[in-house]
């Protein structure tokens, strides 16, 4: 019997990774080449649709669209007689490097190992051929150019090598990648031409504000290989510079994500029986009476059964004109729903999306009861995660109410948006109340508005350097919160049975009130263990335990010392914060590890007198 051809495998990718590290527009690197991951338009195969209404709503906004929906990433087909189905991705860069070792001495008598560069299109059967006729494996080159706007390309290596030289640009000799030591300096890296005799340090491509590779000409390849754009600045209007861009660093690639915590509502079971049918069988309806039409149907009449035309036509209209919760943004959503509802939120089933209860507050201590005025318990919640593009060079993180600017620098997953890749993770969590009162009387003291400017300044000489004149400044509050956050984690993670990087922070500051919801959420198992609920039975004792962490660092005195607008240590956001007290995975930060000082939560050596909870407190 002749053999079945045997499907070549797919590479294999966890959906929650394609949102935060492997979305469209980032490079992989496989064994043997590396790829871009392809555009929202070479996706192909089932999708399953994902149901948040606040969260698609502020997404279309974003994306300037009228309506959008979230899917989960498509999966590939088990079925090796099935059409190819999944997430594309194409080749990039399409220089590559010979693995050939030579050496080559400079005029200066200094030696260099030496390889071949070369063109996708000098290949044979994706290999170098030596001028001994022999097969060389490649490799990508290391280096690309890339744009602010997160356009990239291949680097001009031809233009880039005879730029400098008095020999015509249109020599197109063999190039060669020359370097010296480890490899990793730029300066010790040089591009010759063996025809011409040209050659350039790569360190020349470096050179801050240069305009040595050349205006960005708009390339999207993760869209297709004619998806280009025009490119120009969205602060001066100018035509855009291409920057050198290691293929493998971690500035190429950062995704902006938006997330809420799915919240009861009173129409929650209506919007629930709609989504069951609203794709198959409701989404075109145009009356009541196409509702009453529909219920012919078995599975639409199983679906809605206990909810009226009437009311089901509501829902089916809000769902068409993409109506969200308008005029508020998302963390605020949550937390007057934290804030106003009763004892106990949701319905306690299996399936549920989300189900808490307060705790009661007569145990706790007075270093506590007169800051802290609810305690809830998540049994269980869920959290949707969508993409809505990506940058490069510098991440643009929601600000601290959870939203995106929409003029901010952000490349797109489509070239025609009408759908965003999404996940849901389902966990528990606890959330802590802090009374409005004492956290505004304490920012009113002299010693805290003392170091608030302090704090100012190092943001202020950070937004300099970064040329973003949009960022804003968080406010103590937020910094506060958000460094006693920090210190919670830390604290919870020895005993709640969860890993320190599997545990996530939801800072909430504004109007409504404080607070702060420390969660866990995975598609896997680890997010529903219920750790977390039994450690907010006794948040009390690891608060205790979080202020005492802070109080010294293993880095003190130095790091209580630290200055936010010490331009030598170049830590503008961080008032007394390091690796040895607040920093921590930042997988668990909403901020990246940014805007902490734990001398406003606690007494440090330095004596500032700034911190929120006193130190005769403690004692």
């Amino acid at each position: 019997m002749k053999s079945k051809s045997k499907r070549k495998p797919s590479g294999e990718i966890r959906q929650s990774q394609i949102i935060s590290t492997f979305g469209p527009g980032a490079m992989v690197d496989l064994p043997n080449y590396s790829v871009i991951i392809g555009g929202l338009n070479h996706w192909r195969g089932n999708r399953r649709r994902i149901y948040e209404d606040r969260l698609a709503a502020r997404v279309a906004e974003i994306l300037g669209v009228r309506d959008i929906t979230m899917y989960a990433p498509p999966t590939d087909e088990q079925d090796p007689a099935a059409a190819r189905s999944g997430i594309s991705a194409f080749t990039f860069p399409t220089w590559f490097v010979a693995q050939v070792e030579e050496t080559w001495t400079s005029p200066n008598a200094k030696e260099y190992r030496t390889r071949p560069l070369i063109p996708w299109g000098s290949l044979v059967k994706g290999k170098y051929l030596s001028d001994t006729k022999k097969k060389i494996p490649v490799v990508p080159v290391r280096f690309v150019q890339a744009c602010v706007n997160g356009h990239i390309s291949d680097i001009d290596w031809y233009r880039f090598v005879h730029s400098n030289s008095d020999v015509s640009s249109k020599c197109r000799g063999q190039l060669w990648l020359d370097e010296r030591g480890s490899g990793n300096d730029f300066v010790d890296i040089f591009v010759r031409c063996e025809a011409c005799g040209a050659r350039r340090p790569l360190s020349d491509a470096t050179v801050p504000n240069g305009k040595i590779l050349g205006q960005c000409l708009g390339h999207r390849p993760w869209l297709g290989p004619k998806a280009f754009e025009p490119c120009v600045s969205r602060v001066t209007g100018k035509p855009e510079y291409n920057r050198l861009l290691v293929r493998a660093a971690s500035n190429t690639y950062f995704s902006q994500v938006l997330s809420v915590i799915s919240l009861p509502d009173s129409d929650e079971a209506l919007r629930a029986a709609v989504n069951l049918v609203y794709e198959d069988f409701l989404q075109y309806a145009e009356s009541s009476d196409d509702v009453k039409r529909e219920r012919r149907k078995q599975k639409v009449a199983n679906a809605l059964e206990g909810f009226s035309d009437e009311a089901v036509w509501a829902e089916i209209r809000r769902k068409q004109s993409g109506h969200g919760d308008q005029g508020k943004s998302i963390k605020q959503v949550e937390i007057e729903t934290l804030l106003s509802s009763p004892e106990e939120m949701g319905e306690d089933a299996p399936d549920g999306d989300f189900y808490a209860r307060a705790r009661k507050l007569t145990a706790l201590p007075s270093l506590l009861s007169s800051r802290i005025d609810r305690i809830i318990l998540v049994h269980r919640l869920r959290e949707v995660i969508a993409q809505v593009g990506f940058t490069r060079f510098e991440p643009a993180m929601p600000d601290i109410d959870g939203e995106l600017a929409l003029d901010v620098r952000r490349a797109v997953l489509d070239i025609e948006p009408s759908w965003v890749p999404a996940i849901e993770n389902r966990g528990e969590g606890v959330f802590i109340s802090f009374q409005k009162q004492a956290i505004e009387n304490c920012v009113k003291q002299p010693a805290v508005q003392k170091r608030g400017l302090e704090l100012l300044r190092g943001f202020e000489v950070w937004q300099k350097r970064k040329a973003l004149p949009e960022a804003k400044f968080p406010g103590l509050p937020y910094i506060m919160l958000h460094s006693l956050s920090h210190l919670l984690i830390t604290a919870v993670s020895l005993e709640c049975g969860y890993a320190a990087s599997s545990i996530r922070e939801r800072i909430y500051v504004g109007d409504t009130g404080y607070g702060i919801l420390l969660y866990t959420g995975s598609p896997g198992s680890e997010g529903t263990l219920g750790g977390l609920v039994q450690i907010g039975k006794r948040i009390e004792y690891h608060l205790t335990t979080a202020l005492e962490l802070g109080r010294l660092c293993s880095n003190d005195p130095v790091c209580a010392q630290h200055q936010p607008d010490n331009v030598q240590e170049e830590r503008f956001l961080h008032g007394a914060a390091c690796h040895g007290c607040l920093l921590i995975a930042e997988s668990s930060c909403e901020r990246g590890n940014e805007f902490l000082d734990r001398a406003l939560v606690v007494a440090t050596v330095e004596g500032l007198g700034a911190e929120f909870f006193l130190n005769q407190e403690l004692s």
